[in-house]
C-alpha cells in the first residue's frame, strides 16, 4: 500500500460514513446516545480536510494524522476509539511511502489492540471489536495464503460485515448499550457497523 492509496481509503470511508450517517444514528438511537452517525460524519469529514492540507512522506504519517484528527474532533466514545486505532495502525508501520501486506497485517492487529485496551471490550461484548477482529484475522489469512491486496481486502470486508451482523444476537456488555441488559439483544451494534464500513471502503479502493 502506498501513501496515495491510504489517503484514498480514508476518503472512501468518509464518503461511506456520510452516506450511512442516518443508519448509524438510528442503530445508536435504539441502544445508545443516538449520535454515532453524526459524530463519525464530523470526524471523517475533518480527516479528509486535514489530509487535503498536508504533505505526507509515509503511509504511517497518514494514519497517525487521521487518528489525531478523530481524537480532536469527535466526542463520545467513537472518536477516541477510532482515533487510537488509526494512531496505533500508523505507529506500527515502518517509515516510507509504501508498506507491504505483512506490514498492514501488523498494523490492523495493532489497531485492534488499541481498541480493546481503550474500550476494555472483548469479542462477544457487542462492540466494534466484533467486526474489527474477524476482519484483521481474515485479512491476515488471505495474505498468508498468497492473495494480493484486493482479495485480502474483500475477505476482510466480508468478515467485518458478518461480525457486525452477528452482534444482533449478542448482549451488549460495554458502553451505554450495556445498561439495557438482555434488551440489547436484537440490535446491531453501531460501532461494529461503522467498522464494517471502514473495511468495505478498503475493499472498494483496492478493486
Amino acid at each position: 500500500m502506498r501513501t496515495d492509496l491510504a489517503i484514498a481509503w480514508l476518503r472512501a470511508t468518509a464518503v461511506s460514513v456520510t452516506e450511512q450517517s442516518d443508519r448509524l444514528t438510528r442503530l445508536d438511537a435504539a441502544i445508545g446516545d443516538g449520535d454515532h452517525g453524526v459524530n463519525l460524519n464530523r470526524g471523517f469529514t475533518a480527516v479528509v480536510a486535514a489530509l487535503a492540507g498536508g504533505t505526507f512522506d509515509s503511509v504511517a504519517a497518514v494514519f497517525v494524522k487521521a487518528g489525531t484528527t478523530l481524537i480532536s474532533k469527535v466526542g463520545g466514545a467513537s472518536g477516541p476509539l477510532y482515533g487510537s486505532a488509526y494512531r496505533a495502525l500508523g505507529k506500527a508501520l515502518p517509515e516510507g511511502p509504501e508498506i507491504t501486506l505483512p506490514d498492514l497485517v501488523a498494523g490492523l492487529h495493532a489497531a485492534l489492540e488499541a481498541i480493546r485496551k481503550l474500550g476494555g471490550a472483548e469479542p462477544g461484548d457487542a462492540t466494534m471489536v466484533d467486526a474489527w477482529k474477524p476482519a484483521a484475522e481474515a485479512f491476515e489469512s488471505a495474505v498468508a495464503a498468497g492473495n494480493a491486496l484486493p482479495a485480502a481486502a474483500a475477505e476482510a470486508a466480508r468478515a467485518a460485515d458478518a461480525g457486525a451482523r452477528a452482534t444482533i444476537e449478542l448482549r451488549a456488555r460495554k458502553g451505554r448499550a450495556s445498561y439495557l441488559g438482555e434488551r440489547s439483544v436484537g440490535h446491531q451494534d453501531p460501532g461494529a457497523t461503522s467498522t464494517a464500513l471502514i473495511f468495505e471502503a478498503l475493499a472498494s479502493v483496492t478493486t
